[in-house]
């Protein structure tokens, strides 16, 4: 995926919605190759133009406490209310011993308040026809609720609750801490986590935004204290953004909020904002080494632009055109050309503080140094050949439908202008997306090349058998680290 950034538990659809289109695209796509008996008939009508996301009329209020609300009422549709409560203070905001320590929080907020039990919650949501999901992303932490319309004072209530007064149960952090840790035990049999986590060591030296994956220690030493401390310090109203949407008059939103959030206290000092991350750092290479791997995991990449950027959209369409999607330039060459891979790819991550770029695949074992060299000249190409024009054309298209697919709810919606605000782009960049993707030039998508795919600015982590290793000598000297550093 590629320029968008959501939290966490809205990945899976957006990765849904690209998948959707992506399948589309591969059979309706201009071919990559000039071969003339591949041409589409001649006398098809051309692409319509993209539509872009209306601009949305956001009923706003701050309240004196600092809660900044945006209504978005709908007349039409399901008789559904939806809210999204989101505070800054995400994963980069964990301290170096207890990485992942926001995501253990968030999934702990729905086990219980000082007022109900985690059987309670889950009853309620229930009776209420709601659901309720709470994730953590590297700026923030983000609760979304959904239920019927007629329920809407009561589940504003309990979202509330879960999130200014959870309960922190002795017994509900022990089971959670067990759960945490068996699923960082398979997390870590798959070597694509252990090239991961060893990836953000090397293109965040020294930064909070390499301290996001949990480790055993860390998920043991947790207790409620340091959770319920954790809270008060992420928990503030004047760093929080309340959306409320669907079947509700705006007015009648206002006050609902005013009434359940208005009593809500900043406590304690406000967070210290990330530092900005480096957008360069020396290349560095690293070999995990996995006894008995049948393939090695590539990972490719370094530090990129905050979502603030003027690059942004630009680095985006460059990211798409190399590995973003079945046709993109790294996919063609390893899957369809060299059969090295199922797949390749890269993605771009645009964070508040800064970001990345970092390619991927999976390959056999005897291939892992062909299949770098075919990288290295994916990277450099993107550099010093322009992009086609049907290339450029479709890549946008693939971009701003799965843009369009992704938001056709207005959950959805709200869950992007949730994103947006995060990490620092304003509400009307929901509207804008469509048609700064579409001013895209080539021109810029190669200067993009030039200055964020030279290959020499790419940090490199090969995860695999020892067997391996003699055929990356050529691409760099790899330094051998333990799978569990």
């Amino acid at each position: 995926m590629s320029g968008l950034l959501l939290p966490d538990a809205t990945l899976p659809s957006l990765r849904r919605a690209v998948l959707a289109l992506a399948t589309f695209l591969s059979a309706v796509a201009l071919p990559m190759t000039s071969d003339a008996s591949d041409a589409l008939p001649k006398g098809l009508p051309a692409y319509g133009k993209e539509a872009s996301l209306p601009p949305l009329q956001i009923e706003q209020k701050t309240l004196p406490n600092g809660l900044t609300i945006w209504v978005l009422p709908r007349n039409d549709g399901p008789p559904k209310v939806e809210f999204v409560l989101t505070v800054r203070g995400g994963l980069a905001q964990d301290d170096f011993t207890h990485p992942g320590l926001s995501q253990f929080m968030a999934d702990m907020l729905k086990e219980g308040t000082t007022l109900r039990d985690s059987r309670q919650v889950a009853e309620d949501l229930q009776s209420y026809g709601a659901e309720l999901d709470s994730s953590a992303g590297d700026d923030g932490i983000t609760l979304s609720a959904s239920g019927l319309a007629s329920n809407a004072t009561r589940l504003i209530t309990l979202l509330s609750e879960v999130a200014l007064q959870p309960a922190f149960a002795q017994d509900e952090v022990d089971l959670r801490k067990l759960n945490a840790v068996q699923a960082l035990h398979l997390s870590e049999a798959d070597p694509a986590y252990l090239a991961q986590r060893a990836l953000l060591k090397l293109i965040y030296p020294e930064h909070a935004y390499q301290n996001v994956l949990p480790t055993e220690p860390g998920i043991f030493t947790i207790t409620p204290e340091m959770l319920q401390a954790e809270h008060a310090r992420r928990f503030r109203p004047d760093s929080a953004l309340l959306i409320i949407g669907g079947r509700i008059d705006a007015t009648h939103a206002l006050q609902m909020a005013e009434r359940v959030f208005g009593d809500w206290r900043n406590d304690g000092k406000p967070l210290t904002p990330v530092a900005a991350a480096a957008t360069t750092v020396p290349a560095q290479y690293a070999f995990v080494q996995r006894d008995g791997s049948v393939q090695s995991a590539i990972r490719i990449g370094r530090p990129a632009i905050a979502a603030d950027s003027p690059d942004y959209f630009p680095l985006m369409l460059a990211n798409a055109v190399l590995g973003d999607g079945f046709s993109s330039r790294l996919n063609q060459n390893l899957r369809e050309d060299k059969g090295y891979t199922y797949g390749a790819g890269s993605n771009m991550r645009a964070e508040r503080a800064g970001g990345s770029l970092i390619a991927q695949a999976n390959v056999r074992n005897e291939v892992t140094g062909a299949a770098l060299g075919e990288f290295v000249k994916e990277y450099a190409r993107m550099g010093s050949d322009p992009v086609a024009d049907d290339e450029l054309m479709l890549t946008k298209r693939y971009l701003a439908g799965g843009y369009l697919l992704l938001n056709q709810s207005l959950g959805e919606v709200m869950q992007t202008l949730s994103n947006f605000w995060l990490v620092g782009l304003p509400s009307q960049t929901l509207s804008d997306y469509v048609p700064k993707l579409q001013a895209v030039t080539a021109a810029q998508v190669q200067a993009m090349g030039k200055k964020y795919y030279a290959p020499g600015q790419q940090s490199i982590v090969v995860v695999g058998d020892a067997e391996v290793q003699d055929q990356l000598k050529s691409y760099g000297d790899f330094s051998v680290i333990d799978k569990g550093d």
